[in-house]
């Protein structure tokens, strides 16, 4: 699990040298900075949902998907959880970061074929690709967002882990139609993201986080029946 390990303390790095950049920003900057990383999540949530509903061939597929796992995080009361423990670290917009954070490392190709292609043939190269990626993000959302950002290495170590211990098992699985509707709902919860920090729509995204899992189940039940 080495590449999952370095993925994991390249973003708990960057998050530290982000935070210490955030101490010596003026607050006008950060709103700026701020508004920024919300177009940013807007865009690529928007551009993420879109190329993969061009390519799906479940149309409804994410649509269920996100009411059900809706419903899930509600239940589990997801939001209100993460809310309270990143206000021990940061602002009242820390929350939004935490959730964006997540669902750009978390539900990117390379995090989900990384871990696998790891534990089938040992090869780390597209985890330490992630690693760098990551890292970069991380700076940049933790000088935004401020140290709770750093949690997020944990909830990628727990996802990459699970994926990498499980390989033998998921492999045949996890196949591009697969990764497509993942694409597609997780686009959808960037965008979410997006619209939350720029103050358009408050949308409890991480409530909605349990919807990436319904594509799994599906696909799962299908290629048992």
């Amino acid at each position: 699990m080495i590449g999952t390990i370095v993925n994991s303390v390249a973003i708990m790095g960057g998050s530290i040298l982000g935070a210490s950049f955030k101490k010596g920003i003026k607050e006008r900057y950060k709103e700026t900075m701020l508004q920024a990383m919300g177009l940013s999540a807007t865009i690529l949530g928007i551009s993420s949902a879109i190329e993969g509903i061009t390519k799906s061939d479940c149309h409804v597929l994410f649509i269920v998907s996100l009411a059900i796992g809706g419903f899930i995080g509600e239940w589990m009361s997801l939001d209100s959880k993460v809310n309270n423990l990143t206000e021990k670290f940061s602002n009242g917009s820390s929350a939004e970061g935490l959730s964006t954070a997540v669902l750009l490392f978390c539900a990117g190709t390379l995090s989900i074929v990384g871990p696998l292609e790891s534990a089938l043939n040992g090869n780390n190269t597209l985890l330490y690709t992630n690693a760098i990626l990551d890292g970069v993000t991380s700076i940049v959302l933790a000088s935004t967002f401020g140290i709770s950002i750093i949690v997020s290495s944990g909830v990628l170590f727990l996802w990459q882990g699970l994926i990498y211990l499980s390989a033998n098992v998921v492999s045949g699985y996890i196949t591009p139609e697969l990764l497509n509707e993942i694409s597609i709902v997780g686009g959808i919860l960037i965008l979410s993201s997006g619209l939350g920090i720029l103050n358009i729509k408050k949308i409890n995204t991480l409530n909605l986080l349990p919807s990436l899992c319904i594509p799994v189940v599906y696909f799962l039940i299908k290629s048992l029946i």
